[in-house]
């Protein structure tokens, strides 16, 4: 088998385990770095962890990415004092939100 090969395939397995079960990536990314692809076991691990954090991160950050642009058009839209109020109230909210679970 290729490297590509053994590499797509090691990924998907990295992949299904992360959306399965929400974690144990890197438990499967280093054997699989080591033994099929050849990594150092300090490479593996490296690899390991920008492999396992892009997974994670990369559909957070695409949402975030349209959600900032959206945002962007929707506050264009707003005359600058209104668009304070709002940041304003937002950041109150978020605030009074923390002081209650934090006394709970």
């Amino acid at each position: 088998m290729s490297t590509l090969v053994l590499a797509l395939v090691a990924g998907a397995v990295v992949g299904l385990a992360l959306g399965a079960l929400g974690g144990g990536g890197s438990v499967l990314a280093v054997p699989a770095l080591i033994y099929l692809l050849g990594f150092t076991p300090a490479a593996a691990t490296t690899a390991s962890l920008i492999i396992v954090t892009a997974t994670v991160v990369a559909p957070f950050t695409g949402a975030a990415i349209l959600a900032a642009w959206d945002g962007k058009r929707l506050s264009a839209a707003i005359k600058g004092p209104a668009l304070q109020r709002i940041f304003a109230v937002v950041l109150l909210s978020v605030a009074a939100f923390m002081l209650t679970d934090a006394i709970r």
